[in-house]
């Protein structure tokens, strides 16, 4: 398996597993037949509501031998409602209690946007918390705090343009280490690719396959399935392998990771062995041809008036 190397020496499987729309027993077996399978990067976030159940299953795991928590790298996220100075840390104790663990290898603030405290999904603008009154930033320096106390052995954001992140390291003790965006060849983001790498910023693709299994209403009507493109098929019958191999082995080959969802035994498999195939420059130049800037996840259910956030991804 491919690796992401962090600069203390610490590194991160290249594929690991999503679990974003995973609940329940469902994600709690779908951690069990990852980790036997080979994953060691699980992906989780508060928002998910699974992490006690993710939870359970690495301590289930633990124990009866299969791996030990040093073999692991779990990433969870910070949700919007905990961006206040006072909240950050709390969020964190919570994440580490319900995954039962002491520390996290990764914590991410999971959207460059801030809630006010309790609030899952605001349903009006008084709700939000206007970047003028709450500074990423200050939510950074308790990021910060906990990877100095131990809590989180990595730090990083999610969802942040380039632009967000330039602002970030203006005044950035530490660097974000990662950055979790939408990426597949339709959205490859190519600047902000070589702006994270200039920069010594990890990226994780999320939503490689399309989040076709996501609520209909974050949905659009007629959206492109992967899946069918026909160079993606095409390279997969080269290949001999399902095109969602293809789609999983660019972003190892563009040197980022990749989370791709699934609760399916045969699906998990296949998911992390796809780093084994080999695209050739031609496959790459193919699918580089692809890119439209197309969204699966647009951003725009946190676009309320007198919110104050809009272009979310500075687009």
């Amino acid at each position: 398996m491919k690796t992401l190397q962090f600069k203390n020496g610490d590194s991160m499987h290249a594929i690991g597993l999503g679990t974003w729309k995973a609940t329940g027993d469902e994600v709690k077996n779908a951690v069990k037949e990852a980790v036997r399978a080979g994953y060691r990067h699980i992906d989780t976030a508060a928002a998910y509501g699974n992490e006690v159940e993710i939870g359970e299953a690495i301590s289930e795991l633990i124990s009866e031998g299969t791996v030990t928590r040093e073999e692991l790298f779990v990433t969870s996220k910070l949700w919007n409602d905990s961006h206040e100075k006072e909240e950050v840390i709390p969020a964190l104790k919570e994440s580490l209690s319900k995954l039962q663990t002491d520390y996290l290898d990764l914590y991410l603030i999971h959207w460059p946007v801030a809630f006010k405290k309790g609030i899952g999904f605001p349903k009006n603008p008084d709700e939000y918390i206007p970047p003028e009154e709450l500074p990423v930033s200050e939510t950074w320096a308790e990021m910060e705090k906990a990877k100095e106390q131990g809590m989180a052995k990595h730090i990083g954001v999610s969802n942040f343009s380039k632009k967000k992140l330039k602002n970030l390291n203006k005044n950035a003790k530490v660097v974000p280490e990662m950055n979790q965006v939408e990426l597949h060849p339709l959205l490859q983001q190519n600047e902000l690719l070589e702006y994270c790498h200039e920069n010594n910023i990890h990226l994780t693709a999320y939503s490689p396959l399309g989040s076709g299994d996501r609520s209909s209403d974050i949905k659009a009507d007629n959206e492109p399935n992967l899946f069918d493109l026909p160079v993606i098929q095409n390279i997969a019958q080269k290949h001999n392998v399902h095109p969602a191999s293809v789609l999983l082995n660019w972003h190892t080959r563009r040197g980022t990771s990749v989370i791709p969802k699934s609760t399916s035994k045969d699906h998990i498999v296949s998911n992390f062995h796809a780093s084994e195939i080999e695209l050739d420059r031609d496959d790459m130049d193919q699918i580089a041809a692809l890119d439209r800037n197309y969204r699966y996840i647009t951003g725009k259910f946190f676009e309320m008036p007198g919110s104050g956030y809009s272009n979310i991804y500075d687009e």
